[in-house]
């Protein structure tokens, strides 16, 4: 039976990531999403916190990566991410998204989006 699946979904945050030296000094905003596999079954039966994930700590853990740190890369953004989350939770398995809505290039399109998969032991 494949695990199940709580997600964070479209988890905004204002950041200075890029490669672009203005992308650094005025920012711009960030999404995530967040797909956590693991069994959720004992939190179904027992209906406590202790049986599953704080998905408020999983907030917390994703917008300290966003806000407090500055990559050149939406690759390296969403790879820190995983760490951080897998790292804390593990063992689990991860689906981590990270867009940027609006990037400084000539090009109409609905922005960029990073996914990675990983799994924390």
């Amino acid at each position: 039976m494949p695990p199940d699946v709580l997600r964070l979904r479209n988890m905004r945050f204002f950041a200075y990531h890029g490669l672009f030296p203005q992308e650094g000094e005025l920012g711009q905003r960030f999404e995530v999403d967040l797909e956590i596999h693991r069994d959720f079954a004992a939190a179904g039966r027992s209906d406590q916190v202790e049986d599953t994930i704080d998905y408020q700590r999983v907030y917390q853990l994703v917008e300290e990566v966003v806000t407090r740190r500055r990559f050149k890369l939406v690759e390296t953004l969403a790879e820190h991410l995983a760490q951080a989350v897998g790292q804390a939770l593990a063992p689990v398995r991860l689906t981590v998204r990270v867009r940027k809505p609006h990037p400084p290039v000539a090009a109409h399109f609905d922005g960029v989006e990073v996914e990675l998969q990983r799994s924390y032991d």
